[in-house]
């Protein structure tokens, strides 16, 4: 069994290391441009050359949550995308979603600028069932950080494309529910994966539908965010701030307009990364399942986008 490492901004040796206690048997290798075939393929942003030169894979497992840069190229018509399930990342995004609500919930960015101004000054608190937190997309990750919020007796709606179920948490569906979620949340989370459907899904017309003060969370893809949109909503006061951790171009640019927005607190894509060890143990159980000729978790399909 041949498998080729093919990974944008991702130190190799540590993969292959992991990879080869865990496939002693197996023929491990970076990708170069005329390298042999191989049968899988541990991929994040390959270029097109890779795809055109390795036509046999019967695999590709997407080393990140999103499969969207993958979906822009021509694929093997064979080979199956494989998304990881998990790998530690759900957790950490239940981590990062849920301070950024608390965060704005409790006002601690107020009381910190108070506090380095030597003020000290207290805030009236707010009632929770007036923050009722929208989870849109409700995946692996979307659906843990729903389920998490309610942990802190938050009213938390959930909003996907098909009907989903989720412990303690409301879901709408479809295009018929989606007025409805829009209009009820004050807290918007986007976990969406990014297709065609769901781009510049964040757009005026949506966010404006939003109870009027809302806050926006954004740890999906920047291409979801019409970022002139929401700086135009700021500027209304229609939406009241946003926590952003993915963008458009990635690092965000010197001089983008997001960087001096007050209302904005800026992350550089870190609310929930990939975990080395944990990727490398699912790969190598999904790869001994299909090898078996079983089904595994986490297959794509091509024509939805995820």
């Amino acid at each position: 069994m041949r498998v080729t490492f093919c990974c944008k901004d991702t130190k190799a040796e540590p993969w292959l290391e992991g990879l080869r206690a865990a496939l002693p048997d197996a023929e491990l290798s970076v990708w170069q441009p005329g390298a042999p075939q191989a049968d899988y393929a541990v991929v994040w942003a390959p270029p097109q050359q890779f795809m055109d030169e390795q036509p046999g894979l019967k695999a590709l497992f997407n080393i990140g949550a999103g499969v969207d840069a993958l979906m822009q190229l021509k694929l093997p018509p064979q080979a199956q995308v494989v998304r990881l399930d998990d790998a530690g990342m759900s957790v950490q995004m239940a981590e990062y979603v849920s301070q950024a609500v608390i965060r704005y919930f409790r006002e601690l960015d107020g009381y910190e600028a108070d506090m380095r101004a030597g003020r000290w000054a207290f805030r009236k608190p707010r009632a929770r069932a007036d923050f009722t937190v929208g989870v849109m997309g409700l995946g692996v990750l979307g659906a843990r950080v729903a389920k998490a919020l309610t942990v802190f007796d938050f009213p938390v709606l959930g909003w996907s494309r098909s009907p989903k179920a989720v412990e303690g948490v409301r879901t709408l569906h479809g295009s018929q529910g989606f007025a409805e979620f829009l209009a009820q949340t004050r807290v918007l989370v986007n976990l969406l994966p990014l297709t065609p459907e769901t781009e510049n899904i964040l757009n005026r017309a949506n966010l404006s539908q939003l109870q009027r003060g809302a806050y926006v969370i954004n740890v999906a893809r920047g291409g979801h965010l019409v970022e002139e949109d929401l700086l135009a909503l700021l500027a209304e006061g229609q939406i009241a701030g946003a926590t952003l951790d993915v963008f458009r171009q990635e690092p965000l640019p010197a001089g983008h307009p997001f960087w001096s927005e007050p209302g904005i607190t800026l992350t550089p894509h870190t609310s929930a990364r990939t975990l080395r060890d944990e990727s490398i143990a699912q790969i190598v159980r999904k790869v001994a399942a299909m090898s078996r000729g079983e089904a595994v978790v986490g297959m794509v399909d091509r024509e939805r986008g995820y």
